[in-house]
């Protein structure tokens, strides 16, 4: 029988209605010298001015290689960081100067999945303690006699035997496992599910039923997702828009078909020219953009864009000014496929040709020098 979790003590949100709102969000990490006398050197710019939407409803992806800042991102909203700069609003309230009781409440509609589904569990709690223990946080979600059995509807509605409710998390498979997180994150009825990653560490076929899982919990109980994953083609088919990130700030920002099908920033544009097709012909006749280098450090970004040291449209104005995230001029006319913001001064569906050494465009069926931009 599917779960009936407790609703929330505040009525829910209008569809659509922005439920989480997010302005200049930065968080640094001081880089101190010294052992005994500390001294602050410099900081490591993990998020940097980050602002965004979440509605009600909806599914936001985040994309980007390694180390952007998509991680810290999660656990800023969750308050499990807490942030250097910026605004995290829910329902209005900036959650950021909240403490005690008040962030308590917060915390309760906000739950996060999280990557490693191995280590995100305790292995010496049983499966009916792990789901379990949000309840003894917050008592009033459930009483202390009626636990067993929300647990069990709970495993239920993650596709779990409820009969599983006394065994270990060794006793699962990693698929298995990240269900049982989903319904630890469940349990008290979130509105919103902050997803860091959840299924990069599963077999393809794994990560297809965890994803479809998601998608029919989020229409069952009317679940935002803030969605962090590698894997593009996964992105696409659980969101509804999509934030792509570079060195701790958002390179470009639209819905699915606006992002996969009109990229305009050339980050962007790099990293769909990297994903895998199956089909032959379609890839023998299709372009490549290898971009040369590494990422940046984040405790020494470059000046202005911060993709400029990569970036194949560079000129001198990108290293002076940084870039806004709004929509670019040519495309500002209302309805247009590339009528979104994108954080570049030269933006443009497709691109021109090399005009530095930071990238290298490869023609049809071939690579050329230079690292291939990341799908992560």
């Amino acid at each position: 029988m599917p779960a009936t979790p407790s609703q929330p003590p505040e009525p829910a949100a209008e569809p659509g209605e922005p439920v989480l709102e997010v302005r200049d969000l930065a968080k640094l990490y001081p880089l101190t010298q010294g052992v005994v006398f500390k001294r602050q050197v410099g900081a490591v710019k993990a998020v940097d001015g980050v602002s965004f939407e979440l509605r009600r409803g909806e599914t936001l992806g985040v994309v980007g290689e390694s180390g952007c800042g998509k991680s810290t991102l999660a656990r800023l909203l969750v308050n499990l960081e807490r942030p250097t700069a910026g605004e995290i609003r829910y329902r209005g309230e900036d959650i950021t100067k909240l403490s005690g009781r008040a962030l308590k409440a917060v915390r309760r509609n906000i739950q996060m999945v999280f990557q490693d589904p191995y280590t995100s569990l305790n292995p010496r709690m049983t499966v009916g303690d792990i789901i379990g223990e949000p309840f003894e946080i917050h008592p009033e979600v459930a009483p202390e006699g009626d636990r067993r059995r929300k647990v069990q509807e709970l495993l239920d509605v993650v596709g779990l035997n409820p009969e599983y409710i006394n065994r270990y998390p060794h006793q699962f498979s990693g698929g298995q496992r990240q269900r049982i997180g989903i319904a630890r994150g469940l349990a008290l009825n979130p509105e919103i599910i902050i997803c860091d990653e959840p299924v990069s560490a599963l077999d393809v076929s794994v990560q297809a039923q965890v994803v479809n899982l998601l998608a029919r919990l989020q229409e069952e109980f009317a679940l935002s997702y803030l969605f962090i994953a590698h894997d593009l083609s996964v992105v696409r088919h659980i969101s509804d828009r999509v934030a792509v990130m570079y060195l701790g700030r958002f390179a470009e920002l639209g819905t699915d078909t606006e992002i996969y099908d009109h990229p305009t920033h050339p980050y962007t544009q790099a990293l769909l020219s990297a994903v895998p097709v199956p089909d032959p012909e379609r890839r023998e006749g299709r372009e490549r953009i290898l971009l040369a280098g590494d990422v940046p450090s984040p405790a020494n970004p470059p000046s202005g864009c911060r993709f400029r040291t990569r970036c194949w449209r560079a000129e001198d104005r990108c290293a002076v000014e940084v870039p806004r995230l709004v929509v670019p001029p040519a495309f500002e006319a209302p309805g247009g496929p590339a009528a979104h913001p994108s954080a570049c001064h030269f933006a443009g569906v497709g691109g021109s040709g090399p005009r530095q050494a930071g990238a290298v465009r490869a023609g049809p069926g071939r690579q050329t020098g230079g690292s291939a931009a990341s799908t992560a």
